[in-house]
């Protein structure tokens, strides 16, 4: 069994209001991007211990026991009595950015599993079991644009298209506390419908669309505000941080040559959306 876990970027992300259990609710729109990791499970029947896990690529902190690919398979397998596995897992999407790629290795694992070995789980039982892991793990169960309220995992589809852009996406050295970058947020409920916004062209978005948590973080990290501000001299029609940072990305009409020159110690990717 091997797949490809994407990740997504936001399009625009309010705060709307804080909820009475300590979160907040949301409003943005989750778009998949073909920035992906590599996920592989083999079944290994006669292995003494319940799962094997290498990770490679880019690094990963934590105690790997806590990695979400092994939380899905550990809350699958009593229940549908799984054999022991071999998980690899290489890293392409960068940790702490704002992408999702945890949350879409989530995902992959659940589907694969279910998949592999048959459990009978339609989609709305994977979601909800994996809205367990995350917010956003939902999203990445069909991965397609969707517009999502409550805490990131109440989805709707939403017929946006960026085919034939090119993405530029910048993650720089730097991480962000999520729960800085929600202690300088002031709850309020945008005056323009975000689903209407979406549905102009890019290139009237740069005065509309808008991610909450950059007055927050901007101030905290100006490194990460400079880099906006750089994509937008550099030509792109809207460049934005994706979910509470720290990855900006942009859109541009044509590729961007010597990007390693101008962002030095940076994570970089560059794409055509959807060929």
């Amino acid at each position: 069994m091997l797949t490809t876990p994407p990740s997504k970027i936001n399009l625009g992300l309010h705060v709307v209001a804080r909820r009475p259990d300590g979160y907040h609710d949301l409003e943005t729109i989750f778009y998949p991007i073909p920035l992906c990791d590599t996920l592989e499970v083999k079944p290994v029947p006669h292995e003494s211990v319940p799962y094997r896990l290498q990770v490679v690529g880019a690094p990963v902190e934590g105690d790997p026991s806590q990695n979400l690919v092994v939380k899905v398979y550990e809350s699958l397998r009593i229940e549908f009595n799984l054999p022991p596995i071999d998980i690899y897992l290489c890293k392409h999407i960068p940790t702490g950015a704002g992408l999702g790629g945890g949350s879409s290795d989530a995902a992959s694992m659940m589907l694969m599993l279910n998949q592999e070995f048959r459990l009978g789980l339609n989609s709305d039982e994977m979601r909800r079991r994996l809205a367990a892991f995350g917010a956003d793990c939902p999203f990445f169960v069909d991965a397609s644009p969707s517009y999502a309220t409550g805490i990131g995992d109440q989805l709707t589809p939403c017929n946006v298209s960026l085919r034939g852009w090119i993405l530029v996406l910048i993650k720089p050295p730097v991480h962000v506390s999520t729960r800085d970058a929600y202690a300088g947020i002031t709850p309020q409920h945008p005056a323009d419908d975000l689903r209407r916004i979406v549905s102009l062209s890019p290139s009237e978005w740069r005065s509309r669309l808008r991610n909450d948590f950059e007055e927050t973080v901007f101030k905290q990290y100006p490194s990460i505000a400079a880099i906006k501000a750089t994509l937008y001299d550099m030509g792109a029609v809207y460049a934005s941080m994706s979910g509470s940072g720290s990855a900006v990305y942009a859109l541009f009409k044509r590729r961007q040559e010597n990007l390693n020159k101008i962002f030095q110690d940076c994570f970089i990717f560059q794409s055509k959306l959807y060929e």
